[in-house]
């Protein structure tokens, strides 16, 4: 039986997963960017495609934890400057454009951090960019609608309970 892109992707990423290395980081890149270009025609992406809006869960792995979400946004969709914490991720465009911005924080007045925008670019379909714990990044879509997948090496959403994520 013919697997699908979504199952190929799984199975792949499987293999090449552990503690986080430039080699699982570049190997998880090319996996992730792969699955960007399965055929629309696959159920699972065409219900994507058709409709859905939002957030879902895709994947989770049971032993090692890595989550694959797919993300819809409309044009002019902003995320404000943030971090992940102790987790990394990789923001792989299926479908649209983003434009994505990369931030040095430096000391402030009070205390406070001020963050410093480094670099601004495109990410468009087929394209991905890896964001390493600690690094500051925001995102905007700048096309009528966007898919994403976005991998990440942990639960996020535990990490922002456990106030590890940072928001500026």
């Amino acid at each position: 039986m013919k697997q699908d892109s979504l199952a190929k992707f799984i199975k792949r990423i499987q293999k090449v997963w552990g503690p986080l290395s430039t080699e699982v980081v570049e190997q998880a890149q090319v996996i992730l960017e792969d699955l960007t270009k399965a055929s629309s025609s696959e159920p699972w992406l065409l219900e994507l495609l058709n409709g859905f809006e939002g957030s879902r869960e895709l994947y989770r792995d049971p032993v090692h934890g890595f989550i694959l979400l797919a993300h819809t946004e409309k044009k002019d969709l902003y995320r404000v400057p943030h971090d992940h914490g102790n987790g990394w991720v990789i923001y792989a465009v299926q479908k649209g454009e983003m434009e994505m911005g990369i931030y040095a924080s430096l000391p402030g007045e009070n205390e406070e951090p001020k963050i410093v925008r480094r670099e601004k670019y495109r990410v468009q379909a087929g394209e991905s960019k890896i964001y390493l714990p600690g690094d500051i990044h925001d995102t905007k879509c700048i096309s009528d609608f966007v898919l994403m997948f976005r991998l990440t090496s942990l639960d996020l959403k535990e990490e922002l309970g456990a106030g590890r994520m940072r928001r500026f």
